[in-house]
């Protein structure tokens, strides 16, 4: 099942993309008052976007990934001021330096720090914690520190 080519409006303009990184997936929400007409086909190497906005200003973008996407577990929803698109990424556990393949960076994509996680090393540095209480709890073991102290002295009445 083939969708009809989207091809580029000759008045459109970049709609503003905001995105962020995770394990799995990549999220890039497109930033559209009141979208509509939505057509975004999402390929393995590239996203195409096109739609209006509520007064018909028409939106064309098009974006080549930083890596490949799984197409079927890949999809896009439509909201009130965004369209969301949840791509799920051929390799995961890989992260991403940039969303789009090019290098120089469009001046219409940005990083949404409020959703951005710098997950490479979550479970190294949880990890690395463990190691050092770890490691902590058998050096107290180890050591002659002598009994515990008697804290009996210690009562709260006087």
């Amino acid at each position: 099942m083939n969708k009809p080519k989207i091809v580029r409006p000759e008045e459109s303009k970049p709609a503003h993309a905001l995105w962020f990184d995770r394990k799995k997936y990549v999220t890039i929400n497109f930033m559209v008052q009141k979208p509509k007409d939505v057509q975004v086909d999402i390929q393995p190497d590239k996203l195409i976007l096109c739609c209006k906005n509520e007064t018909d200003d028409v939106y064309y973008n098009e974006l080549h990934f930083y890596d490949k996407v799984q197409i079927h577990d890949s999809r896009e929803r439509v909201y009130d001021r965004t369209i969301n698109v949840l791509l799920r990424k051929m390799k995961p556990d890989c992260a991403w330096p940039r969303l789009q393949k090019d290098p120089a960076k469009a001046s219409w994509i940005s990083v949404d720090f409020d959703n951005w996680r710098d997950w490479e090393h979550e479970d190294d540095e949880g990890k690395e914690e463990y190691d050092r209480y770890v490691d902590m709890i058998r050096e107290m073991a180890n050591s002659d520190k002598g009994e515990a102290p008697d804290m009996g002295d210690l009562s709260d009445s006087d």
